[in-house]
């Protein structure tokens, strides 16, 4: 690189050999890499592209495009991603939020609102998911195939559900509780705790690593989140759930090796590897429910594509949720899959 280079003409010459290199969208990562490397955004980055580049920040600006030109993600490189329009910290302990998991926590927030306006499970909530737990969860009817799937749900725990007594309504209110397995950065948990403050929000994950992460980005926002290290629901056994949301491993074991070399060589396995067809945590955290004190009545999860008819199986299997919900990605393929129980 020229001594006397602009920062528009080391822009361009990243692009290019980003590009050389075979990575997509090679002029937005230089555009990343910049900012973060001379500590501009926005406006201000723009207004300096014709000044000479810093001979100062030289040689870190050739090892980030060297690392970024070896498949390494520009997030790792910058310890950044935008979500939900907050910056979390992210490292290769982490997977690197998307932007399809917003719509996911977007998901979780309007239907929360809409069961508990006031962010508080009452007694009635309490008494009506018992009935509805009590004993063996029996799955409940509905038709498959359709976007929402309305069950019948007449069993006996149901109708045991509605004869809650006054009596028994009558008790203190509790926080909103909300359980978000495998907790990463921190995306998904902080994000709730930020946008619904009168919530209670936990979060598990296997790998102390990320708990690390999403603590710190717990404390960068200013959000309390219960943290706990553990394998899917068991951190959280008898702890009285009302939402439950999850963004888990769901790559089939046998198609990580035909993944982008960003995300295989890069991101954690454990947040990728979801078993033989890739279903097996949703499977497992199903098996696992018996370990609340009651089904939650929100769950969400995200899931791949392909697996949505299948996930939504599991959940109409499971019986306790009325409503069983698909939400589209932004293209137009089902990622996320919500059971709700009124």
């Amino acid at each position: 690189m020229s001594e006397l280079q602009s920062i528009r003409e080391a822009f361009a010459e990243a692009s290019s050999f980003l590009a050389g290199h075979g990575l997509t969208e090679p002029q937005r990562s230089s555009q990343l890499l910049l900012e973060h490397v001379l500590g501009l955004s926005g406006a201000a980055y723009y207004m300096a592209l014709a000044d000479p580049f810093p001979l100062a920040r030289k040689a870190e600006w050739e090892a980030v495009v060297t690392r970024r030109a070896a498949g390494e993600p520009v997030q790792y490189i910058t310890r950044e991603q935008e979500f939900y329009g907050r910056a979390f910290e992210v490292t290769p302990d982490v997977l690197i939020p998307r932007p399809e998991t917003e719509l996911l926590v977007e998901a979780i927030l309007k239907y929360g609102a809409e069961l508990w306006p006031d962010g508080l499970a009452t007694a009635r909530d309490e008494a009506a998911r018992e009935a509805e737990g009590d004993g063996q969860w029996t799955a409940a009817g509905g038709e498959a195939g359709g976007v929402r799937d309305e069950a019948a749900h007449s069993g006996a725990g149901r109708n045991a559900a509605r004869r809650v007594s006054g009596a028994g309504a009558a008790g203190a209110a509790r926080p909103l509780t909300a359980v978000d397995i495998g907790a990463g950065s921190g995306a998904i948990s902080v994000t709730l705790a930020a946008e619904a403050p009168a919530w209670r929000v936990c979060a598990g994950d296997i790998s102390p690593g990320a708990l690390a992460v999403a603590r710190r980005n717990a404390q960068r926002h200013g959000t309390a989140v219960d943290l706990r290290l553990g394998d899917l629901l068991e951190p959280f056994a008898g702890l009285e759930t009302d939402i439950l949301v999850s963004n888990p491993p769901y790559i089939p074991g046998g198609d990580i090796a035909g993944l982008q070399r960003e995300v295989r060589d890069h991101e954690p396995r454990t947040a990728l590897d979801g078993g033989g067809d890739g279903l097996d945590p949703y499977r497992r955290m199903m098996e696992q429910l018996p370990l609340l004190p009651a089904p939650p009545r929100l769950v969400g999860f995200e899931l791949g594509q392909g697996q949505a008819e299948q996930v939504a199986g599991l959940l109409r299997a499971a019986g306790h949720w009325d409503e069983i919900i698909t939400i589209d990605d932004l293209a137009g393929i089902p990622r996320h899959v919500l059971g709700i129980a009124r």
